[in-house]
């Protein structure tokens, strides 16, 4: 099985981002993957030495079959930082595997990555394979696809990346054209249509909004677990646009995830129980979804 390299984008929080690839080095697999950094540079002379901090670490960071760290000049901002690189090492290896220095991961997230990679290389269909799963209460499929794509966690092939759209409003203006706002914000549950408006509007910056919409107005669907694979310990106020929350807060699964021959179609049942997560977290359109909206997709 070819294997994908891992990439991770760091700034400047040195315990979540310690604490991200302490969970790396005990996955199945680690030792035998590439570990790709990119340490984007400091917005502020203020932030100079916590990123400095970080760099340092980075250059002790072992256990992989292999460990590069990209120290960038100057601050790209979380979305430029991930577009460039995720764009520079798909490229070149033809598949990826992305974490952000907030998401701690099961040992067998590598594991599922790369079977889920290696298992739909030939599929068009299937866009992406996420890590991540909200914590709903019903019990889902060992695994599943849902139209779109996700951020916490997840790998895609060139062919995958190569549908990303940057441009917010050729997304946007595609999305009204094709009227596909209700279905976009899973029938009213949760607001993405306005993240993506917000985001054209440069009221935030982010990338996840724009891949989500990249790979729905595409008919893409991505591969889900029906277990948690990763956690996200950012939504402490620490991260870029972080509110501190625990409405995501998923167990990680300690049990790998079996890759079998399901359907290559959304399935409705998890479609259907992920818009009830949504709709029970967030009652209204107040303080809370903005507050969730931010943390999810964040920049």
């Amino acid at each position: 099985m070819k294997l994908a390299p891992i990439t991770l984008f760091a700034y400047k929080r040195l315990w979540h981002t310690r604490a991200t690839v302490e969970a790396l080095q005990k996955n199945v697999l680690a030792k035998e993957c590439e570990l790709i950094v990119f340490s984007d540079g400091p917005r502020t002379n203020a932030d100079k030495a916590d990123v400095l901090s970080v760099r340092e670490y980075l250059k002790t960071v072992t256990g992989f079959k292999n460990v590069s760290v990209t120290e960038r000049g100057k601050n790209l901002g979380l979305a430029q930082s991930i577009i460039a690189g995720v764009s520079e090492v798909v490229n070149q290896y033809g598949r990826i595997i992305v974490l952000e220095d907030d998401l701690l991961s099961s040992p067998f997230f590598l594991k599922f990555m790369n079977e889920g990679l290696e298992y739909y290389k030939d599929e068009d269909k299937v866009i992406s394979i996420n890590g991540y799963l909200f914590p709903v209460i019903a019990r889902l499929p060992e695994t599943f696809f849902l139209k779109g794509a996700d951020c916490w966690g997840w790998a895609t092939w060139k062919r995958g990346w190569d549908l990303f759209e940057p441009d917010g409003e050729k997304l946007l203006g595609d999305m009204r054209k094709r009227h596909l706002k209700k279905e976009f914000d899973f029938n009213g549950a949760y607001p993405y249509t306005k993240m993506l408006e917000d985001q054209t509007r440069g009221k935030n910056n982010s990338w996840a909004i724009r891949w989500y919409a990249s790979a729905f107005l595409n008919d893409k669907l991505t591969l889900y677990p029906g277990r948690s694979l990763t956690k996200n310990i950012g939504t402490d106020a620490s991260g870029t646009h972080c509110v501190k929350t625990d409405l995501y807060e998923s167990q990680i699964s300690l049990n790998p995830i079996e890759i079998t021959d399901i359907p290559i179609e959304e399935n409705r049942s998890a479609r259907e129980e992920f818009g009830r997560f949504m709709k029970e977290v967030q009652p209204g359109l107040g303080v809370r979804v903005k507050s969730m909206a931010t943390n999810f997709f964040k920049a």
